[in-house]
C-alpha cells in the first residue's frame, strides 16, 4: 500500500507530521479526520535514495533515552496525562529518531491506542525491557514507578557498558598506534639501510635479517597483508552468523585473560539488574527471561538463562540451573535462592547487580592503572627492536673501522 506524509493540526492547535499507509489518498483522508485532525496537507511519499534513513546500531543515544525516561518519569509524576508528555517531550528531545518516534506514539494516543502498543510498534526505538515493563505499568497502575525503574535501569546500564568500553579502547587504541609505528618504519625508514647493509659484505644479525624480511614483504607484497587481514575478518562475521559459531566467539570472549573476567562481571550485572526491574514491576518471570537472555548478548549466558526458563517451567526454583553453570560465581545462586525463598528476589538481584556494577568500577580502575605503562613499555619495544635491528650493524661496521 502506498505510504503519505500528512501535516495536520490536532484539538489543541498542535501540529504535527508523519507517515500514514493507506489503500489511497482519500482513505487516509478519511482516517486522519475520523481521528479528529485537521489535515493542512497530504502528498504521496515518494522514497529517493537520498530520502533513506539509514540506522547503525541503536539509531537513539542512550542519554537522549535516559533523558527522555527521566522528564517522562517527572511530567507524569506532576500530574501531566501521557499524551500531553509525549507531546511535550517529542519537542524537547535532541534525537531526531526518537522525535519522530513520539510524534507517531502521539498520533496512536489521540486515537486512544495504549501507550504500551504504539511504542511496541517502534521496535528500533523502545527496546523490549521498555516495552514490556510500560505494559506492566500501565495494567499495575503504576506507571510513574516503573518510569522512574526505566531511567534508572538505563542509567546503571549506560554507566557499566562505559566503563568496560573505556578498559578495552586504552589497548586497542595503543595495539593501533603499535602497529600504524611498525608499517612505517617497515616501509619507509628501514629500506634506506638496506644498500648500506648490502654493501657491507659482513654476515647481519638474526634480528636484523628478520626486519629486513618483514620489510620486503610490506613493500612488496603488501597485498598479502591485506588479502591475510580481510580472510581473518570474513571468516570471524561468518562464524559469527552461525548460532554455534557465535556460541564459540562469546565463550572465547569470557575466557580472555583479564578482559573476560570483566567481561563476566558486566554480563552478570546487566542480567541481574535487567531481571531485577522486571520483577519488580510485575513482569511474569518466564517473559522476563526471555527479555533477559536477548539483552545480555551472550550466546553462552542466554543459553543458561534459557535453562533457567525450561526448569521454571518444569515447577523447579530458578536458582537451580544456575548453580551448575561455571559463569555465575556462587554469590550469585545464592542470593537467587534466598530472594526465591524470602519472596524478595528483585530485591536480592539489586543487590547483586549493585555489587557487580562496583566490581567493574574497581576492576576498569585496576586494569586502566596497571596496562598504561605495560602498554607503554610494549609499544617502546617493538619500535625498539626495528631500531636495534638497524644499529647493531652499524656498530659492528663503525667497531670494525676502529
Amino acid at each position: 500500500m502506498p505510504e503519505f506524509n500528512y501535516h495536520v493540526k490536532s484539538v489543541n492547535g498542535k501540529q504535527l507530521k508523519g507517515k500514514l499507509t493507506a489503500m489511497s489518498k482519500s482513505s487516509a483522508m478519511d482516517e486522519l479526520r475520523k481521528r479528529g485532525l485537521v489535515v493542512l496537507s497530504l502528498d504521496e511519499h515518494r522514497t529517493t535514495i537520498l530520502a533513506l534513513e539509514i540506522y547503525i546500531g541503536n539509531p537513539v543515544k542512550n542519554e537522549h533515552f535516559i533523558i527522555y525516561c527521566r522528564q517522562f518519569a517527572t511530567l507524569i509524576r506532576a500530574g501531566v496525562t501521557i499524551v500531553d508528555a509525549t507531546d511535550i517531550l517529542s519537542e524537547q528531545t535532541e534525537s531526531k529518531a526518537l522525535k519522530k518516534a513520539l510524534q507517531d506514539v502521539y498520533s496512536g494516543l489521540l486515537r486512544g491506542v495504549a501507550f504500551s502498543q504504539t511504542v511496541q510498534e517502534h521496535k528500533k526505538i523502545f527496546p523490549p525491557m521498555f516495552t514490556n515493563m510500560i505494559r506492566a505499568g500501565e495494567e499495575t497502575g503504576d506507571l510513574e514507578g516503573t518510569l522512574d525503574r526505566l531511567a534508572l535501569f538505563f542509567e546503571k546500564q549506560h554507566a557499566t557498558r562505559e566503563k568496560i568500553k573505556s578498559a578495552l579502547t586504552y589497548p586497542a587504541v595503543v595495539g593501533i598506534l603499535a602497529i600504524t609505528a611498525v608499517i612505517y618504519l617497515l616501509k619507509s625508514v628501514v629500506p634506506q639501510f638496506v644498500q648500506m647493509f648490502e654493501s657491507m659484505n659482513a654476515e647481519l644479525p638474526f634480528i636484523t635479517k628478520m626486519v629486513l624480511a618483514m620489510s620486503n614483504s610490506v613493500q612488496n607484497q603488501w597485498y598479502l597483508w591485506l588479502l591475510i587481514v580481510a580472510a581473518i575478518i570474513a571468516a570471524y562475521q561468518v562464524t559469527k552468523r552461525t548460532e554455534r559459531g557465535s556460541w564459540w566467539i562469546d565463550y572465547g570472549k569470557l575466557k580472555v585473560p583479564i578482559f573476560g573476567k570483566l567481561k563476566q562481571k558486566g554480563a552478570i550485572a546487566q542480567m541481574t539488574r535487567t531481571l531485577s526491574s522486571l520483577y519488580a514491576s510485575s513482569v511474569p518471570v518466564l517473559q522476563s527471561l526471555t527479555i533477559v537472555e536477548e539483552l545480555v548478548g551472550n550466546k553462552v549466558i542466554g543459553g543458561f538463562i534459557r535453562s533457567s526458563a525450561d526448569s521454571l517451567r518444569q515447577g523447579n526454583p530458578l536458582s537451580e540451573p544456575l548453580k551448575k553453570a561455571w559463569v555465575f560465581p556462587p554469590l550469585v545462586t545464592q542470593m537467587i535462592a534466598i530472594g526465591e525463598e524470602t519472596g524478595s528476589l528483585d530485591q536480592m538481584l539489586e543487590k547483586v547487580a549493585d555489587f557487580y556494577e562496583m566490581d567493574v568500577d574497581n576492576t576498569v580502575d585496576r586494569l586502566k592503572s596497571m596496562l598504561e605503562p605495560l602498554l607503554i613499555v610494549f609499544l617502546a619495544g617493538v619500535v625498539g627492536v626495528i631500531v636495534a635491528a638497524i644499529m647493531l650493524p652499524m656498530f659492528t661496521l663503525y667497531g670494525n673501522m676502529g
